[in-house]
């Protein structure tokens, strides 16, 4: 039998030194990501994201988990879809699977959660976290103060700061960029179909208070002082998924 609910989240938060209070917040795939980064120490943390609460940033985070997978040979499929509506009982179920895997692979020694997620702009230590138990991260050794798993990088220690808030910037603009175009294509998709209604049945378009002309001056509204840029320019360098 897997383990309850409160054995699991009294796991995870002495693992991440994090205050999940619930299941279903595993869903935004930050904690598993990083769940997996105390094993292999090799998910690129500065791109997972915790303070989110959107289902397109909860797949980006699921798209690095999948590729630690990939990396690792991990033959589990991830029901993305499903995790990420956040539903306690299939969160559950993945988180207990999570659970068996690290008791089996974990190699032991320390792992500093708060200095691996540092630059993820996640949440800081937990309180009462800052004490662990025998139980949580320490399993296998017995670590000393020299044996910690972090990974300094050998450079001036301003330098390496302004690199790290340079990349984390880089990752945000990146990924501001893709959730515009994640939505615009949607709107676009919408008005089509619009468009496509109008043409089968052109009585539509003379309906002053009908649906489509709502739909439509909400597409086609804008905010004061916004320009429409010429036509060409919008579409250049939109990413195609």
């Amino acid at each position: 039998m897997g383990e309850s609910r409160q054995e699991l989240l009294a796991w995870l938060n002495n693992l991440l030194q994090l205050n999940i209070t619930k299941v279903e917040q595993c869903g935004t795939g930050a904690a598993i990501c990083q769940v997996f980064d105390s094993i292999y120490l090799d998910i690129p943390m500065s791109r997972v994201k915790f303070n989110v609460n959107t289902e397109y940033a909860y797949l980006q985070n699921f798209k690095i988990l999948q590729n630690c997978f990939t990396k690792h040979q991990i033959d589990r499929i991830v029901a993305v879809e499903q995790l990420i509506k956040c539903k306690m009982q299939d969160n559950l179920e993945f988180l207990q699977w999570t659970k068996r895997y690290w008791d089996q692979y974990y190699p032991g020694g320390d792992y500093d959660a708060v200095a691996r997620r540092k630059a993820s702009g996640a949440p800081p230590a937990a309180p009462a976290a800052s004490q662990r138990s025998s139980g949580g991260a320490r399993r296998g050794v017995t670590p000393t103060a020299g044996a910690a798993r972090t990974r300094t990088p050998n450079m001036g220690g301003s330098s390496a700061a302004l690199q790290q808030e340079n990349a984390s910037l880089k990752e945000t603009v990146v990924g501001l960029e893709r959730e515009r175009d994640f939505y615009f294509n949607k709107l676009r998709d919408i008005e089509l179909l619009i468009q496509q209604a109008i043409e089968a049945d052109p009585e539509l378009e003379k309906e002053e208070d009908g649906l489509l002309k709502h739909i439509q001056a909400i597409l086609y509204s804008t905010e004061e002082g916004f320009e429409i840029p010429a036509e060409g320019e919008a579409g250049d360098d939109l990413e195609t998924f």
